[in-house]
């Protein structure tokens, strides 16, 4: 089984929608998806996600199901130095990096302020909502594997968003997502696959065959929106700080 997961286009957070450009990365992802042979689409109730899958979804002539859970990962912590809650994956380097426990699959979650905050019941109903799903498809979770109650070969794509895929996949790959949070990038409209591998009869794990893929893009002559992204030099002030 493949795991599409597609991050929305360039998003104008004020109006929880798309911006200009990111209509038009939108209709060079739609494309795409659209000679991927999918079994189900699953899309985040968000505005800016539902947009972006609306342009495939119609291309396509087919809908998808929406999930709550698919929704941008909604808990906000006060981080070191700061006063106000903010999201959970824009931490300085300096400050994050500086605590072992956010390196561990397991105890980075259990940190004393994302304990407060309610960060392990969050992404139990992520990891929870996920597994269910995956069990419907014949996939059912037993430790760090997965049961196979139904070998298949679907595709199944998911928009939503960069926060939340860090979460689904830190829960596939037994990785902390504060590492993807901060190690990784997926631009809009970025694609990223994990597909499974049945090495041992009725027992398989998954493995990323590509993360943040924006061929689609450069295809059409178009560089990637800068969301997600901070400055590559202090220097540069035309990019975020």
């Amino acid at each position: 089984m493949k795991l599409v997961i597609v991050r929305h286009a360039d998003p104008d957070y004020t109006i929880d929608s798309l911006t200009p450009t990111g209509w038009d990365e939108a209709k060079l992802l739609a494309p795409r998806i659209s000679r991927m042979n999918v079994k189900e689409f699953y899309l985040s109730p968000l505005g800016r996600a539902q947009d972006t899958a609306r342009v495939t979804l119609e291309r396509m002539g087919r809908t998808g199901k929406t999930l709550p859970w698919l929704q941008e990962f909604p808990v906000q912590v006060v981080k070191t130095g700061e006063s106000t809650p903010n999201i959970l994956w824009d931490w300085l380097p300096e400050n994050w990096t500086s605590v072992p426990e956010f390196y561990d699959r397991e105890k980075w979650m259990h940190v004393p302020i994302f304990e407060q905050a309610g960060v392990p019941e969050a992404v139990k109903e992520v990891t929870d909502g996920l597994d269910a799903l995956l069990a419907e498809h014949g996939y059912v979770r037993e430790g760090n594997c997965y049961r196979v109650v139904r070998a298949n070969e679907d595709t199944l794509v998911f928009f939503c968003h960069f926060g939340l895929e860090c979460v689904l996949l830190g829960h596939l790959l037994g990785v902390s997502p504060m590492v993807l949070w901060h190690g990784f990038c997926a631009a809009p409209t970025s694609v990223t696959t994990v597909v499974t591998e049945e090495r041992r009869e009725g027992i398989a794990s998954f493995r990323t065959g590509m993360f943040g893929d924006i061929s689609h893009l450069y295809a059409a002559g178009r560089e990637p929106s800068f969301s997600a992204r901070f400055c590559e030099t202090f220097d540069n002030t035309d990019q975020r700080h």
